[in-house]
C-alpha cells in the first residue's frame, strides 16, 4: 500500500491555465449574435419615478430594446434567500428607487459602446423623497417608511425571553456599543451573465454561462422566477475571478437578461463595470452591537447580553438577516459563559442591499465578543491573554452545546492558545510596549489577541460527486462545489489518489455544468473541502471496493487481502506479482458490463466548528493616528488537514481582508445616502505593500463528522485576524485611557481618540444601570400584533 499522499504540501494543478491567460471567464465569451445589455441606474437612494422616456434612446444607432419595469413585465422575486417575505425585489424599479444604483431601466445594443451611448438618452423625471441610511435611524418613528405595511422599516427580529435576569450576579458588568461597519466585496471579476436562447426543440432550451458561487442554486432561482422547469436550464459557471459570498444566488440584473434574451431569441451579455460592482454587488457585514459582560472580579465570566442591529439594505438583503442567524449562533465563542441574551433586528435602509462577505456573521460575532473581552480586561487589570485563558471551554468537554443552542463537534482551544504563544515571545511584546511607554516615544506598541470559534457547512450538509476510472487508467471527478479560487482541483484529486493510487496528473476534474453534474450545493460557509471532499471519498470508496471484487475472483484471492499497489492498481497482499493496472481493471469490468464509476451522495451528521488563535502587532503613531500592521501570527485548526499549501493560501486571503476591515476598509453614505466610496480611488482596499508577511501555524483536531476528519478553513483567517488587529490599535492607547475604536481604525479615528482621551465618551457612557433607550422595536415575539420595544 502506497504512502498516503494527504496532509502533504502538493502544488494547485488548476494554476497554469489561470497563470498562462488561458482562462475562460464570462467576458471572453462571445457568441455570434451576442447583444450587450446595460442599465440606467438611479442616481438617488430614496425618489419617485415620475417619467421616463425612452424614445431617443430607442432610435439611437444599434439599438435592439430598451425596457422599463412596465414593459419588461418582470415580477419581483428574492435573490437568493428571503429576508423579508413580504418585499421581493422587483428587477428592474417601478414608482419608487430605493438606493443610488437601483437599476430602472435596461438597454440592449448590438455592441457594448452603443448600448452604453443609447442610456445617456433616456430621461428620468425623479422627485427626491427623505431617505432612511442609517440602520439604528431607520427603526425609529421619525424615519421615512421604505415599504408599505411594514412598521418601522423591521425587516425581521427576535427578542430573547431571558434577557432581563442574564446579568444577574455579577460583580463587574461591562458594556459597550460596537460598528462592524458595512465593506464591499471588490471581487477581482464583478458579476457577468451571458444567456444563449438554444434551439426551440433542445431539451435545455436556455444555457447560462455566470460567474458565481452555485450554479444549480442560479438554475433554481431563474426557474423559479420565469415558472418554468430547472432542468430547462444548463447553467455553466467557467472561471469566477474571486466572490467572497457576493455571487450567491442571482441578482436582478441576472433576471433581466435571461428574460430580454428570451424577448430577442438572441444572446444577451451583462457584464459589471467597477463603478457598477461598488453600488449595485451586495455588500456585507453592517452591524451595531450592544454587548453587556458580567463577570466575578476574578475575572469568571457570569453573563452576557447582546442587543444588536443589522443592516438589510435596500429590499432586505439577506446579509442583514446574518444579526439573527450565524452572529447569534456563535455569540457565546470560545468560552464558558453560563448565561446569554441574544437580541436582534434587521432594518430596512436605503443603501445597497447587504449580502454575505467572507465569514457572513461569524466575524462580526468573533468581532463583538473579542472587542469587550478586551474591555473587561482592562476594568479588571487582567491580561488579556490571562482572561481568556481562564474562561476557555476545556477540550475534555466536547462535543458541547453552548447557552443559544449550539453544539460545537471539537475543539481544543487552549492547545490553539499555546501554540500561538509558544511561537511568539509574548513577555518580550509586553516589555517593549512598557519600554515605549515610559520613554515617551510617539510610536507606540498595541498587541491585540483573539480566540476564536466558527460554523462551516452550516447551510448544507450534503453534496454530490462521481468518480470514473477510464479504459486508460485515468480517472475523472464530478462534484456539485463549485470551486472559484480554493484548489478543489487539487485536493479532491488528491483524495481520489489517496483513495485508488491514481497519479494526479491522470485524474480530471469537471464542475459547475448542471448539464453534467445532476446536483450540487455550489461553494460557500467554507462547505466544499467537509462535504464535497467527503463525497468524492466516498465515490473512490465505492469503486474501489467493485474493483477489489474484479481483481479477487481475477487473481483468485480473497478480497480482504486485495490492496492498492504502490506502483498503480491493485495487487495482492505480499505478493506484488500478483497485481492488476487500472487499465487491465476497467478492461476486465467492460467486459463483465461492469464499469467502474460510482456516484455518492454524501451527507453530513451537522456542522463543524473551526477555530484558532491570532495575535496581531501593530504600531501607532500617536501624533498623527496612523497605524502599521507589522506582525500578525496566526493558530488556525481546521480539522484534518488534506494539503497545507492550500490551507495556508486560505489563512493569507481570510487574514488580508480581515486586517483591512480593522484597518482601512468602508463603504461609506452621505445622509441622504449618496454612495461616498463608489470607486477604488475612494474605497481603501489595500495592496500587499501595506500588509506585513504572515506567521501561519495550524493545529489539528478531526471532526467526528466526516471520514475525512476535515472542517472549512476560507473564512478563519477573517474571523481570527479582525479582532487581534483592532484590539491591537486599542491595546496602544490603553495608556491613555482610550476604551474603544470602531472599525476601520483609520488615522483620523485614532488621532480622535487620542485627542479626546481624557473627555468622557458616548462610548463610556452609552447605558450606565438604569438608562434605557427604545430604539428596537421588533415583531413576531408577542401574540399581539403591535411591536414590542427593546430595551437597551
Amino acid at each position: 500500500m502506497p504512502g498516503s499522499i494527504l496532509g502533504t504540501s502538493v502544488v494547485r494543478v488548476e494554476d497554469p491555465a489561470l497563470l498562462t491567460g488561458a482562462g475562460t471567464y464570462v467576458d471572453t465569451m462571445l457568441p455570434e449574435g451576442t447583444a450587450h445589455l446595460v442599465f440606467v441606474r438611479s442616481p438617488y437612494a430614496h425618489a419617485k419615478v415620475l417619467t421616463v422616456d425612452v424614445s431617443d434612446a430607442a432610435q439611437a444607432p444599434g439599438v435592439l430594446g430598451v425596457f422599463t419595469a412596465q414593459t419588461l413585465g418582470l415580477p419581483p422575486f428574492h435573490g437568493f434567500a428571503a429576508l423579508n417575505k413580504d418585499v421581493p425585489r422587483p428587477p428592474l424599479a417601478s414608482g419608487v428607487v430605493q438606493f443610488v444604483g437601483d437599476p430602472v431601466v435596461a438597454v440592449v445594443a448590438n455592441t457594448r459602446v452603443e448600448a452604453l451611448d443609447a442610456a445617456e438618452l433616456v430621461a428620468i423625471d425623479y422627485e427626491p423623497i427623505p431617505a432612511a441610511v442609517d440602520m439604528e435611524y431607520a427603526l425609529t418613528s421619525h424615519a421615512p417608511q421604505l415599504y408599505e405595511d411594514v412598521t418601522r422599516n423591521i425587516a425581521a427580529g427576535y427578542r430573547d425571553p431571558a434577557d432581563d435576569d442574564v446579568l444577574g450576579g455579577a460583580e463587574v458588568i461591562v458594556r459597550g456599543r460596537f460598528e462592524n461597519q458595512r465593506v464591499a466585496v471588490v471581487p477581482m471579476e464583478g458579476n457577468a451573465i451571458l444567456v444563449v436562447p438554444n434551439a426551440p426543440a433542445s431539451d435545455r432550451p436556455w444555457t447560462v454561462y455566470i460567474s458565481t458561487q452555485m450554479p444549480h442554486a442560479v438554475a433554481d432561482l431563474l426557474a423559479g422566477v420565469f415558472g418554468i422547469e430547472a432542468s430547462s436550464i444548463r447553467v455553466v459557471a467557467p472561471h469566477v475571478g474571486g466572490a467572497f459570498g457576493g455571487k450567491a444566488g442571482i441578482v436582478a440584473e441576472h433576471a433581466v437578461a435571461f428574460a430580454l434574451a428570451g424577448r430577442l431569441a438572441r444572446p444577451v451579455k451583462w457584464v459589471e463595470s467597477r463603478s457598477e460592482n461598488m453600488v449595485a454587488m451586495p455588500q456585507g457585514r453592517g452591524q451595531v452591537q450592544y454587548a453587556e459582560l458580567g463577570l466575578r472580579r476574578d475575572g469568571t465570566f457570569v453573563g452576557l447580553r447582546c442587543r444588536m442591529v443589522g443592516d438589510g439594505g435596500a429590499y432586505g438583503g439577506f446579509g442583514g438577516g446574518l444579526v439573527l442567524g450565524p452572529t447569534r449562533t456563535m455569540a457565546q465563542g470560545v468560552y464558558r459563559i453560563p448565561k446569554v441574551a441574544y437580541s436582534a433586528v434587521a432594518a430596512f435602509t436605503n443603501t445597497s442591499p447587504v449580502g454575505a462577505f467572507r465569514g457572513a456573521g461569524r466575524p462580526e460575532a468573533a468581532a463583538f465578543l473579542e472587542r469587550i473581552i478586551d474591555m473587561a480586561a482592562d476594568e479588571l487589570g487582567i491580561d488579556p491573554v490571562e482572561l481568556r485563558r481562564r474562561n476557555l471551554i476545556p477540550a475534555d468537554a466536547f462535543p458541547v452545546t453552548t447557552q443559544v443552542g449550539t453544539t460545537y463537534d471539537s475543539g481544543d482551544y487552549q492547545g490553539a492558545l499555546d501554540k500561538l504563544l509558544a511561537v511568539v515571545d509574548y513577555p518580550e511584546l509586553r516589555r517593549e510596549q512598557t519600554r515605549r511607554r515610559e520613554h515617551g516615544e510617539v510610536i507606540q506598541l498595541g498587541i491585540g489577541v483573539s480566540t476564536y470559534v466558527e460554523i462551516t457547512a452550516g447551510g448544507g450538509q450534503n453534496e454530490y460527486s462521481r468518480v470514473e476510472v477510464h479504459p486508460d487508467g485515468s480517472a475523472t471527478i464530478d462534484v456539485g462545489t463549485s470551486a472559484h479560487g480554493q484548489g478543489h482541483a487539487t485536493s479532491f484529486a488528491m483524495i481520489v489518489a489517496d483513495r485508488l493510487g491514481i497519479p494526479l496528473e491522470q485524474i480530471k476534474f469537471r464542475q459547475s455544468d448542471t448539464a453534467i453534474i445532476p446536483r450540487g450545493g455550489g461553494t460557500g460557509g467554507s462547505r466544499s473541502l467537509q462535504i464535497g471532499g467527503s463525497a468524492v471519498a466516498g465515490a473512490a470508496e465505492v469503486v474501489l471496493d467493485t474493483a477489489k471484487k474484479l481483481a479477487a475472483h481475477h487473481l483468485e484471492a480473497a478480497e480482504d487481502d486485495i490492496v492498492v499497489a504502490a506502483t498503480g492498481g491493485l495487487e495482492v497482499a505480499g505478493v506484488p506479482s500478483a497485481h492488476l493496472s487500472w487499465t487491465q481493471l476497467a478492461d476486465i469490468a467492460a467486459q463483465q458490463d461492469q464499469p467502474l464509476f460510482a456516484t455518492f451522495d454524501f451527507q453530513q451528521e451537522s456542522a463543524t466548528f473551526p477555530f484558532g488563535a491570532h495575535l496581531s502587532v501593530v504600531e501607532v503613531d500617536t501624533d498623527t493616528g496612523k497605524v502599521i500592521p507589522i506582525r500578525h501570527v496566526a493558530v488556525d485548526d481546521c480539522g484534518r488537514i488534506v494539503n497545507p499549501l492550500i490551507v495556508n493560501g486560505q489563512q493569507h486571503g481570510g487574514i488580508a481582508q480581515g486586517i483591512a476591515q480593522a484597518l482601512w476598509e468602508e463603504a461609506v453614505y452621505d445622509q441622504d445616502g449618496n454612495p461616498l466610496t463608489a470607486t477604488l480611488a475612494e474605497y481603501a482596499m489595500p495592496s500587499a505593500a501595506e500588509l506585513p508577511s504572515f506567521e501561519i501555524f495550524n493545529t489539528e483536531t478531526p471532526t467526528p463528522y466526516n471520514e475525512l476528519g476535515a472542517k472549512g478553513i476560507g473564512e478563519s483567517g477573517t474571523i481570527g485576524s479582525m479582532p487581534a488587529v483592532q484590539n491591537a490599535v486599542v491595546d496602544a492607547l490603553s495608556y491613555l485611557g482610550v476604551r474603544h475604536i470602531d472599525m476601520p481604525c483609520t488615522p483620523e479615528r485614532v488621532w480622535r481618540a487620542i485627542a479626546s482621551a481624557d473627555v468622557p465618551s458616548e462610548q463610556q457612557d452609552w447605558a450606565e444601570p438604569g438608562d434605557v433607550f427604545t430604539i428596537l422595536p421588533i415583531r413576531g415575539t408577542s401574540s399581539s400584533s403591535d411591536a414590542e420595544a427593546v430595551d437597551i
